[in-house]
């Protein structure tokens, strides 16, 4: 989603009069509402995975009445061509996909070499076919509600003061793969600790466990966020980070698009497919022969990617 915020500036530029409406799921809501570009943002109501033929067809019907011109699908799936067909709207544009002839009817033909960025190959979607990219494309900016920081800050007992303030992401929801150990993030912590930093951890639910483990091995001395924040309140407490450590992750990328100086960690992924969209970020990978595996755990069973990446490389860059 982040990154789909590209093609909604591109649109915009190009006609500044269009409106833009995005059908997503629930949970992406507080992010649309940060995009200054949407005017309308509806809510997806199937899960993932889920087909509900019939569901989908009524749905769509009451899409019908806003007489949309046009549909760029993100997603290559069937499921996601489905809905714009049946609200009959007359241009569908997306990239081929899963047996989407004709559901797609402005079907564009991805050259990864061309197009190896995922925000290029969104990007590309505000142009007709084979328009060559503009060689700087806009990068996505989250507007940051400041007020909504102060109060939530309040809200988990949290002091702001002048104290520089280290923001660590060690979710990743895709799989351990991509996670930096937990190890290497509190040794990180309790160093900017020395220094007189204040250290947020901050991610999902799932994460609780990995932000225990960091919370145990830094004393406590951390304030945990992690399952603690809705999206919009991380979103700004973030923003008030001087310096955001981050796995290949969704976080990773809100933080960028928050103004933060990101140092991203990347493991079983590449940083060519989808690095932090901002000049203020530094990328930090072994490239080792084994990169990037792109597996959910370590075919290997070692993980050295990240476990030989240690914390004296992303503290070099935090001094900086």
């Amino acid at each position: 989603m982040m990154m789909a915020q590209t093609l909604f500036q591109l649109l915009r530029q190009q006609n500044p009069d269009c409106e833009l409406h995005v059908l997503a799921p629930a949970w992406s809501q507080p992010l649309l509402s940060r995009f200054p570009e949407i005017k309308k943002s509806i809510v997806l109501p199937f899960g993932h995975g889920q087909l509900q033929l019939r569901a989908r067809y009524r749905f769509a019907k009451q899409l019908r009445d806003e007489k949309y011109n046009q549909a760029i699908v993100l997603p290559n799936s069937l499921k996601s061509a489905l809905i714009p067909y049946f609200a009959g709207i007359p241009k569908r544009t997306g990239w081929r996909g899963e047996y989407r002839f004709g559901f797609i009817n402005d079907v564009r033909y991805l050259n990864k070499k061309v197009l190896p960025q995922m925000v290029q190959r969104y990007a590309a979607l505000a142009f007709p076919r084979d328009t060559i990219l503009p060689a700087n494309l806009p990068v996505p900016q989250l507007h940051i509600d400041s007020d909504n920081a102060k109060n939530t800050a309040e809200k988990h007992g949290i002091l702001l003061s002048d104290q520089p303030i280290l923001a660590l992401c060690p979710g990743a929801e895709f799989g351990s793969a991509k996670r930096w150990p937990t190890k290497h993030y509190a040794a990180v912590a309790n160093q900017k600790i020395i220094d007189g930093w204040a250290v947020w951890i901050f991610g999902s639910p799932n994460d609780a466990a990995v932000a225990q483990e960091i919370q145990t091995l830094s004393n406590n001395q951390c304030v945990n966020l992690v399952g603690k924040t809705t999206l919009s309140e991380a979103i700004d407490l973030l923003s008030l980070a001087k310096v955001v450590v981050a796995n290949d992750s969704g976080l990773m990328h809100i933080a960028a698009a928050a103004g933060c100086f990101v140092i991203a960690v990347y493991g079983s992924t590449s940083p060519e497919f989808a690095p932090p969209l901002t000049d203020k970020s530094k990328i930090v990978s072994l490239n080792l022969s084994c990169q990037p595996c792109r597996q959910r755990e370590c075919p290997l069973k070692h993980h050295h990617c990240m476990e030989l990446l240690l914390p004296g490389k992303v503290l070099s860059y935090i001094s900086e």
